[in-house]
Order: structure tokens, then sequence, then C-alpha cells
């Protein structure tokens, strides 16, 4: 790692930003190399880096001049203004938002898949790199190693999200509504389109323009479509995106049609062998993945897997990923990798 190396941690109070600042520590960045940037409201708050703290400073124009590496955990809305910015700077800028996911001039990185596109012998427009979403980069990490085995035709899925899909406000949110229905009161929604608590609301996110989709929805089937497309194959990606009364962590059931039959053993064996996988797969023994199990682990948990005798040409399982902390990991993966370029 560059000795002058200096990271911007953009939305550093919100849930993800957090997390960024927790993987930064843990891979021993040190506290003077990174810089924890909010908005006007966010700007003097201090927060946690290792046992010290960093306050938090106003994320501008100017913010960024010095600044190596600027990881993007803010909305869409805030990246869109922030990234040409910070770009404009001299930086490398990852987002994590979903501003520049269909931009076909900004690359759209999956650290674990393409990685390599970051490296120094890749060329491409500008300074900008992009991420999928977490429900894309789970299940095209539980995609790719059935493609590579069995081929791959398409992948449907249910995505179980919890509150922190929707930020800090997401959470603080359903924590009232909790609280109130346990009071006796009906909540008045505010971040969701429905109450949350003890309820299943099947929209995250606004719907698109003229389409019975989701913007959460059609995002995986055109991000996932950009990553396969660099290996000549285009798997298609579909499928709900339910919010779910959970605080964190995401669970998803993947229905998965190979292009030829695959034994749940092959399966099994084939899932295995990604290095962003943790197969947990013992039902009998009450063993399979849950969130509350995967919080703080990098890896997706994968379990469940079922084949049908009357379709052997399919299989499902089900899968829960850390949706905070995986995108925070991504966040510095891709950015670190980035620092490696030449400035």
């Amino acid at each position: 790692m560059r000795e002058n190396l200096r990271i911007a941690v953009v939305g550093a109070t919100g849930v993800v930003g957090r997390e960024v600042l927790a993987n930064l520590y843990a891979r021993d960045v040190p506290m003077e190399q990174v810089q924890a940037f909010g908005s006007e409201r966010s700007k003097g708050l201090e927060v946690e880096y290792g046992e010290d703290t960093l306050e938090v400073e106003r994320a501008s124009a100017d913010a960024f001049r010095g600044i190596h590496v600027v990881l993007l955990a803010t909305p869409a809305e805030a990246s869109r203004t922030l990234a040409p910015a910070a770009q404009a700077a001299g930086a490398w800028v990852v987002d994590a938002s979903s501003a520049f996911r269909s931009d076909g001039n900004v690359p759209l990185i999956l650290p674990g898949f393409n990685t390599e596109a970051l490296g120094p012998g890749f060329s491409f427009k500008g300074r900008v790199v992009s991420l999928p979403g977490i429900v894309t980069s789970s299940t095209v990490h539980l995609v790719e190693p059935l493609r590579r085995a069995f081929g791959v035709v398409r992948a449907q899925v249910t995505a179980l999200m919890g509150a922190s899909s929707a930020g800090v406000r997401g959470i603080s949110e359903l924590e009232k509504q909790t609280a109130d229905l346990l009071s006796g009161r009906e909540p008045e929604p505010q971040v969701f389109p429905h109450r949350v608590g003890f309820n299943l609301v099947p929209q995250v996110g606004g719907f698109m323009v003229n389409s019975p989709w989701t913007e959460e929805e059609g995002g995986w089937t055109l991000e996932a479509a950009r990553l396969f497309s660099a290996l000549g194959e285009t798997p298609v990606l579909a499928g709900t995106a339910v919010q779910v009364p959970t605080f964190h962590g995401h669970g998803l059931t993947v229905n998965v049609q190979l292009k030829k039959p695959g034994p749940v053993e092959q399966v099994r064996a084939a899932l295995k062998t990604s290095p962003s996988l943790k197969v947990l797969d013992a039902p009998g023994e009450r063993i399979y993945p849950m969130p509350m199990l995967v919080m703080s682990d990098p890896a997706v948990h994968v379990g469940r897997v079922r084949a049908f005798p009357q379709a052997p040409e399919w299989v499902t399982l089900f899968a829960s990923v850390d949706n905070a902390g995986r995108a925070a990991a991504h966040l510095v993966d891709a950015g670190l990798k980035l620092a490696e370029r030449p400035a």
C-alpha cells in the first residue's frame, strides 16, 4: 500500500459508510490516511475508527483535492454530483449506488468476479467505477461456479431485503414501527411504501416508468447482463424484491436453470469452489444460511440446495448475505485496487 495514500469515505455516518471505516481499520490502513465526509447535517460529528474517532467533514467539490481514492457510500443523487467532482480533482472514485450502473462508459466492477479490470493493464474512460447492487453481486457469485460447471440459462430470485437496505432511516423506521405496534398503535410509514413492521412489502424502491418491475429488480437484470457479457454469456437474472421486517442482512431464494442437469452433490461441490461463498447445507441438523449467522462475514452463505426430479436442469438454493458489510468490502476492495494504478 502506498505510504502517502489518502482515502475519502463519503457517507461515513451511514450504515455502509461506518462499515467501510471498520473494513479499512481491519486492513490496517492508518487513520491519518483516511478522511470521513458526509452531508451538511453530519458535519462535525465523530465516527469510530478502531479505538479512535474521525471528525466528519462536509463533502464538497473542493474537499477532494489531494485525495487519491474516494469511496462513495451515498445515495444515487449525491453520487451523481460528487463522483464528477472527485474525478475532476484527480481522484479514483468507487460508487456503491445505482447512479452509474447503467452507464456503458463507467466500468461495472464486482470484486472477486472481474477485479482484474481495475489493474494497471486495463484502460477505461474516466476515473469512476460502479459497483453492482448486493442482490446482483451475491447472485452472480452464486451463479458463476454453476455456469462454469454446467452452464446457466437463467436465475430467478426472490430477495428478502432487510430494513438496512434503506440505510439509517430504514432501520429507524422499523424500530419505531415495532415499538408502535407492540404498544397497540398503527404506525404511519415514511420511508417504505407500507408498514414493514410485522409485514412483508413486495416493493423495494420505486417502479420503473411504464413497467411492472421496480428499479431494484430491473437493476439485477441489467447489472448481471453487463457483468456476464464480458464472458460471452448472458444468463438472465430476474425476480422479486420483498422488504421484510428484519434490520440487517438479506435472504435470497434462487432457482437456477442449468444447461445440463447437475446432481445435488455436484452442484454443492461446484459452489464450494468459490472463495466468495460459504456452503452451510445440512438441513437435517438445522444447518442452513440465516441473516443472523452472516453478519460481519464477507462470504455469501448458501445452503438448502435441492433439485427437482421432474425437471433435473433446475436447482434451488437459499443464501444469506450481510448487505452493508458486503457493500463496504466491495468498496474497499475496489478502492485499494485502483490505488495501485498510476496517478
